[in-house]
């Protein structure tokens, strides 16, 4: 199962955007996808559970008799949609079971400030330090055009991840997301805007893993 964990320790920064979004374009191409919280909350479930049947499922956590969760049999991607305040040993805990990590990161100078201290600790966790877990970013909710893009592009070209794209505000992911659903199960024509924003960002995930 390869794993792909969305985080960032502050809230508001976009990751729910990212989890979903990225659950329903895996959902498109394979019958077996986990969208799930690290933590097994499963604060992602209200969201599936508006899901309609009609579009391509998207599994979550599996609670035992043993009242632990595990993935479904047979799922080949977990999209991992992960707390606020994540730090210490949770970080670590993330790392270990991810092998490619996306942090989305907002404009703000405070979102900033945060991401800063994060991605200084996310560095220096062994696995990312080693290279065995890739980490990418990703900007949210800044239109490309503005000056506030250029210097969030800046911000993160300095932190010394990848830099993947930027997601553009727009009205359609809050409108899809009160349906359970993604921009990925619209007809390509009415997202194509955000098809183009996402497209560096699949680009990345659907490179062979260990790339």
């Amino acid at each position: 199962m390869k794993a792909i964990s969305i985080v960032n320790p502050k809230g508001g920064s976009g990751k729910s955007t990212i989890a979903t979004n990225l659950a329903g374009y895996f959902a498109q191409r394979s019958p077996a996808v986990l969208l799930g919280d690290i933590d097994l909350q499963q604060s992602c479930k209200r969201w599936l559970d508006s899901r309609p049947e009609t579009l391509p499922s998207i599994e979550t956590w599996r609670i035992g008799a043993d009242g632990v969760a595990r993935p479904p049999k047979g799922v080949t991607h977990a999209i991992l949609d992960t707390p606020a305040g994540l730090s210490g040993k949770a970080l670590e805990k993330v790392v270990k079971v991810s092998s490619r990590i996306i942090v989305p990161v907002h404009a703000s100078p405070f979102d900033l400030w945060a991401s800063k201290r994060f991605l200084d600790a996310l560095a220096e966790v062994r696995r990312v330090a080693g290279g065995k877990a890739q980490v990418a970013l990703v900007g949210m909710r800044v239109d490309p055009r503005t000056l506030a893009s250029i210097q969030l592009r800046q911000f993160l070209a300095q932190q010394g991840f990848r830099v993947l794209t930027t997601i553009r505000p727009a009205q359609l992911y809050p409108r899809v997301a009160a349906q359970g659903a993604t921009v990925f199960d619209l007809p390509e024509s009415s997202a194509a805007r955000e098809l183009q924003d996402w497209k560096p960002l699949l680009d990345w995930v659907d490179q062979p893993w260990g790339h």
